[in-house]
């Protein structure tokens, strides 16, 4: 299953897609060890890393243990983005990623992410002056298109190409979509059958099944999963399991799903300090117990959370409401 980007070569094909407010560094270790073979930082603004803005520095922070990962840059500068990447080089990363598919509007008004799919001409311009000032493989992220009335994935694909791109990853939905509605897989075959270096799917792949499905449908060559990783950094461990024996394993007992709560919790006051890192909890334990029996009144809870201490109460208490239950029990669905 081993994948290739460039010069990098990943065990497997499976890739963290960058998620803002939840790829941070503890998130992305917990899912390298679940097997995810390429992980990506949250998107970092080529303009605030100029400025040294002190809010974008721990998004920078890595650690080997999850090597390879790539950077992933957002802006519409092509001199600025390719100084930035040119900083970046020596950092611990594997590849630099251009954002080209954030839909926000503070982003999309000011040029960048998905705005780019607007302007081909300078979207090739950033590709190529990246690709000339860096040495590590330099990939991009796109979408379907701006809207369904202008869906050039195709045409964009094959432009990151001829600018030296090493890879592009390809999101089912145009920007107007944003989240919603169903992924469009089609398009990311046709990118495909057009393109010589890596694609990467991106869109709804939620376990083994949907993974499998896109594989058929699209003979990509990576699988990015993204809002599927929420609360279940196991996905990986279930594709990889489904791909060397055929059968999808069960989801995660309860009983190990509180032992990785526990421990991300940890990983964060670690990392963020305590006021930030449980804050910041609140909503992986909210992700993490989705679908668990009695786990509503347990996320109801959650906002009351402000130390570690809080956090081991909540799943103390929460164990107790299971105790006369199967605690060993699989969710009864996911999201």
């Amino acid at each position: 299953m081993a994948f290739r980007i460039g010069n990098v070569t990943m065990e497997n094909p499976l890739v963290l897609g960058p998620m803002a407010g939840v790829t941070d560094l503890p998130f992305r270790l917990l899912c390298k060890e679940m097997g995810c073979g390429l992980v990506y930082t949250e998107m970092i603004s080529a303009k605030a890393l100029y400025y040294k803005n002190k809010n974008t520095l721990p998004l920078l922070a890595t650690d080997e243990k999850e090597q390879p990962i790539a950077v992933q840059l957002f802006g519409s500068e092509p001199e600025l983005m390719a100084d930035m990447a040119k900083t970046l080089e020596d950092k611990g990363y594997q590849m630099i990623d251009i954002n080209m598919g954030c839909p926000v509007p503070k982003i999309v008004n000011n040029r960048e992410g998905s705005a780019l799919m607007k302007e081909p001409k300078l979207a090739g311009q950033i590709i190529e002056t990246m690709v000339k000032a860096v040495k590590l493989p330099v990939t991009v992220k796109i979408r379907k298109g701006f809207d369904e009335t202008s869906v050039n994935a195709v045409e964009i694909a094959h432009i990151a190409q001829e600018s030296g791109a090493a890879a592009v990853a390809v999101h089912g939905r145009t920007r107007q979509e944003y989240y919603s509605g169903k992924a469009d897989w089609d398009i990311i075959r046709r990118v495909k059958e057009k393109l010589s270096i890596p694609v990467i799917g991106s869109g709804d792949i939620t376990g083994a099944a949907s993974y499998q499905a896109m594989k058929e449908q699209t003979g990509c060559d990576g699988f990015m999963i993204a809002r599927g990783a929420k609360g279940n950094p196991w996905i990986f461990r279930e594709i990889l399991t489904y791909e060397k024996t055929g059968v999808i394993p069960e989801r995660p007992k309860i009983g190990e799903v509180l032992s990785m709560i526990r421990r991300h919790g940890e990983m964060m006051v670690e990392f963020k300090g305590e006021y930030t890192g449980i804050r910041e909890m609140r909503k992986h334990l909210a992700w993490y117990t989705q679908g668990y029996p009695g786990s509503a009144r347990l996320r109801g809870k959650v906002n009351e959370m402000e130390s570690l201490t809080d956090l081991y109460r909540l799943l103390e208490e929460y164990e107790g409401v299971l105790q006369n239950k199967d605690d060993q029990s699989s969710p009864k669905y996911r999201p």
